[in-house]
């Protein structure tokens, strides 16, 4: 079975999106939330937050965050697919938040470990249509309860996303 914990248009600056369960999350510092990945896309080494690097620079994109039982399998027409691993301990209170708190909300994810897979499509059309006043990327976080493992770059779909691997990842 899948829930959808969010399902709409996430507004935002810079590329930034990330979720929260403890301490201020995101600060800017790629050291802190990529040490020890491969990854330059889905930050999740730091403490009490994983960052998702978006493609666009301003404006909205379709972020949809589900949580399943049961790993839900690779869906292969999506362009870029990273994996990585985080715990929400007992008592936290996830919640999302694009930068600044430009947009954001409680997110109903329940204390476990979870493997995180972060698919996209459209990455290189939302780089070149930042401004773009439609959406034009597209963005598929899943989460299922899961044993801690290194991160894992499955799918690279252009330059755009590579870009990022190799300026904020490859941190090993």
């Amino acid at each position: 079975m899948v829930d959808v914990l969010l399902d709409e248009i996430v507004m935002t600056d810079y590329g930034q999106f990330e979720i929260r369960w403890a301490g201020d999350g995101w600060d800017g510092d790629a050291d802190i939330a990529f040490a020890g990945q491969e990854n330059g896309l889905v930050g999740a080494a730091g403490s009490g937050y994983v960052y998702i690097n978006l493609a666009r620079r301003s404006g909205g994109s379709s972020v949809r965050i589900e949580l399943s039982d049961v790993d839900p399998g690779d869906d292969q027409t999506w362009q870029d697919c990273i994996e990585v691993s985080i715990a929400i301990p007992e008592g936290a209170e996830p919640v999302w938040e694009s930068w600044g708190g430009e947009s954001g909300g409680r997110l109903e994810l329940p204390a476990n470990a979870y493997r995180l897979r972060v698919i996209a499509r459209d990455r290189e059309i939302g780089r070149e249509g930042e401004f773009a006043e439609d959406v034009v990327d597209f963005y598929r976080l899943q989460f299922w309860p899961a044993d801690q493992e290194p991160d894992r770059i499955v799918r690279v779909g252009g330059p755009e996303a590579e870009y990022w691997h190799s300026a904020w990842g490859r941190r090993r």
